[in-house]
């Protein structure tokens, strides 16, 4: 019986010391650094064959710890090389939880590289004494070059919606078109024709708070004398995204590198919205209320659905919700609701109090549904008698007329 009891307890305590092997790791990695690793440019892009190219390279600590000494480094492979190993490694140093670093790295493009998307190796490593983490990306590599003459040009931009609201996705569609009116030209004694291509495009968001969602465009294909094409970028703009505009960078890779193109796409931020505006006194009286609003759109562009819902503790609205529908910018639009006492909320307010109430705006801007409180009001009640009290003010008032009416012809009769 004794060799039993051993035995339990020995198998408990294994148990225990299995239960903790496994449960400190768990531990460790919820309050280890983590980084993630993001080429945010490449220059020029695509990389050039035979030239040099610059890759800007983002580390972030998307851990819960502090990473104490961080190291990052290229691993090139064919076509790309670097000038010296030295050059292969940087030190970023300390990085806290939520923080950001960028370095640059130099890479020569070999000259016999082929065109096309080739592989690079980024390793990390939060310190000397901690084990590498390696990540492939894909590079485009190469430009082709063509006789052709015709030139792109940006002939429209159009944003949807047309001024974004912090928190919004949409999109923004440029139109890029070969400006060329003839289907050759003579340059030197020599024909040309005037076909346009366009081999890549690619949108960059050049302030915090935008980002481009959709990777970029590649062989477009050709664009005749007069043709033009659509591009459309997904955009989202961050919740904490700046008023004002924002501006985007369009690069385009046309028939050479002499025509390639930058064009600079401007982006609206705003956050105005629906406002509601009492247009009349807002005053119970027995109990009841005619509710009149001026309903503005201050944003830039056309809102849709619009809708307007007023709340108030004790109080029913009739309809319980308006709908406007569509507002363009700066339109005014009047409203009207019965609010009437609903006895059997169970409301404290007594009739010589306020009652707050607001007023809540629903709409759409773009695909992106919004509610905003478009206004805080406050009910002023009257001091006359309530629905319940009003009988007996009634009978009172009745009584005050009839009776001395009574004792009057009372008196004639006995005349």
């Amino acid at each position: 019986m004794g060799l039993i009891k051993e035995r339990i307890i020995a198998t408990f305590f294994s148990l225990l010391l299995v239960a903790s092997v496994f449960a400190c790791p768990a531990s460790a990695a919820v309050g280890s650094a983590n980084l993630k690793v993001t080429i945010v440019e490449t220059n020029p892009y695509p990389a050039k064959i035979g030239e040099y190219l610059t890759l800007n390279i983002q580390v972030e600590n998307v851990g819960g710890a502090k990473a104490d000494n961080i190291d990052i480094e290229v691993v090139p492979e064919f076509p790309f090389s670097l000038d010296s190993k030295e050059n292969a490694r940087q030190n970023i140093g300390a990085l806290n939880p939520g923080r950001t670093a960028t370095k640059e790295f130099y890479l020569f493009v070999d000259k016999s590289a082929k065109k096309g998307s080739r592989s690079i190796d980024i390793r990390t490593r939060t310190s000397p004494n901690d084990p590498w983490s390696e990540q492939s990306f894909d590079i485009r590599v190469g430009t082709e070059t063509f006789t052709s003459k015709g030139t792109v040009e940006l002939a429209e931009i159009v944003s949807s919606p047309e001024v974004f609201m912090p928190g919004d996705e949409g999109t923004v569609t440029v139109t890029l078109k070969n400006t060329a009116t003839a289907a050759t030209v003579s340059i030197d004694g020599k024909d040309y024709d005037t076909n346009a291509r366009i081999q890549a495009a690619v949108l960059r968001p050049l302030s915090d708070g935008i980002r481009v969602q959709y990777a970029p465009y590649y062989e477009m294909g050709l664009l005749g004398p007069g043709e033009s094409i659509k591009l459309t970028f997904n955009i989202e703009v961050e919740e904490d995204a700046k008023e004002g505009v924002h501006n985007l960078e369009l690069d385009i890779e046309g028939n050479s590198y002499d025509y390639n193109s930058r064009k600079n796409i401007p982006l609206k931020v705003d956050s105005s919205n629906i406002k509601v505006i009492t247009s009349k006194p807002l005053e119970l009286v027995n109990g009841q209320a005619i509710v009149e609003f001026d309903v503005a759109n201050t944003h830039p562009n056309e809102l849709n659905s619009v809708s307007i819902r007023p709340e108030a503790e004790g109080l029913k609205f009739y309809p319980a919700e308006y709908f406007i529908g569509p507002m363009d910018p700066d339109e005014l639009f009047t409203i009207k609701f019965d609010a009437v006492r609903d006895n059997s909320s169970g409301s404290d307010n007594e009739d010589s109090e306020g009652i707050n109430m607001s007023v809540t705006a629903s709409y759409n801007n773009g695909i992106n549904r919004h509610e905003n409180v478009a206004g805080n009001l406050e009910f002023a009640t009257d001091s006359l008698p309530s629905e319940g009290n009003s009988t007996v003010a009634i009978a009172g008032v009745i009584a005050v007329i009839f009776i001395p009416a009574a004792v009057l012809l009372y008196r004639r009769k006995k005349q």
